[in-house]
């Protein structure tokens, strides 16, 4: 079916039926509504591969991440579909696992052919990395790995982040406050971030921090928190409170005090971060710090739209998207 037929079925041109199809505001209405009879009726669908190739563009865009099956990035990756759906374009997902050669295929534009831009989270890669990139795909990052670098870049303030926390749990009273999520990495920054904040809180509190109390991790699962915690309830040191450097290893550490009979908060008071929608239906309801995934999103896409329509000539950017404390019970109980 062509432009041809819906212009015989409405008896106009062919000009006037491409300016409907094309949303063009210079249609006198009774004009407008006989062409899209016509379109409904011959059940017309326009050829998107050839005005693609006309406009140079695919309407489509990849986000790259590290894990799809993480709660956060699930819920982050709804939220870009979602802006992006409201420009018009759809979104292909790509799981890295943080591995340093995958991330380098999603950077060196393996698929530049099928997309228009990227929104990319990286674990492994560095500003080095970035600047010996081959491709001029446009890029906005996530996350914590780079900042100040040579694109776009949208992220929460960790290390304030993590402070709220550690502040709200001495807040209610709590003095031998533990972490866990540091990890050895040195690609780790999520993990430094959220260390730094924890130690900034403890000090401007007059407490040192106790390295007795902190964990390592390997990655940031539920059994990576429920390890950790037996490891520090085994420690002869047991912590009033912990503060878990994500939601999932929060929700394993709650595993964890449960099986050895601990009271969550009487005994010991847990905080998370991320606000995965599981913490909200575990037992205790888990306190954290909740980003803005929305605005995380939204803000990625506007960056993309800019660098894609030429109407943003200027940065890269720093963008910092905000972040608030939801409190839970399990660090203030049932009230």
């Amino acid at each position: 079916m062509s432009l041809r037929h819906v212009a015989e079925r409405a008896g106009v041109s062919i000009k006037t039926v491409s300016n409907v199809v094309n949303g063009f505001q210079h249609v006198a209405p009774a004009t407008r509504e006989r062409v899209q009879a016509a379109l409904d009726e011959l059940n017309y669908r326009p050829n998107l591969a050839a005005r693609q190739l006309r406009s140079s563009r695919t309407g489509l865009i990849a986000l790259a991440v590290p894990e799809i099956d993480s709660p956060y990035f699930a819920e982050l990756a709804r939220h870009v579909v979602r802006a992006a759906e409201a420009r018009g374009w759809t979104v292909l997902v790509d799981q890295t696992d943080g591995l340093a050669d995958r991330e380098r295929l999603v950077m060196d534009g393996i698929r530049s052919h099928l997309i228009d831009g990227l929104i990319f989270s990286p674990l492994a890669s560095g500003r080095e990395e970035l600047l010996t990139r081959r491709d001029s795909t446009a890029m906005v990052l996530l996350g914590e790995r780079v900042f100040d670098g040579p694109v776009d870049h949208v992220a929460i303030d960790n290390v304030a982040a993590a402070r709220t926390a550690v502040e709200h749990l001495l807040g209610l009273g709590r003095r031998r406050v533990a972490a866990i999520g540091e990890q050895r990495r040195e690609s780790a920054g999520t993990a430094r971030l959220r260390a730094r904040g924890y130690a900034e809180a403890l000090r401007a509190n007059d407490i040192e921090p106790n390295r007795a109390l902190v964990r390592f991790t390997d990655s940031y699962h539920r059994a990576d928190g429920a390890v950790a915690m037996a490891d520090l309830l085994d420690s002869g040191i047991t912590p009033d409170a912990v503060f878990c450097f994500n939601d999932l290893m929060a929700l394993g550490a709650l595993r964890a005090l449960a099986e050895r009979g601990v009271r969550v908060p009487d005994d010991v008071a847990v905080v998370g971060f991320d606000d995965i929608e599981d913490g909200r239906f575990s037992t205790p309801s888990l306190t954290t710090i909740r980003p803005d995934k929305q605005a995380i999103a939204s803000r990625a896409v506007d960056l993309l739209a800019g660098r894609l329509d030429g109407s943003d000539a200027e940065g890269p950017h720093e963008v910092e998207a905000p972040f608030e404390l939801v409190v839970r019970e399990s660090t203030v109980g049932g009230r």
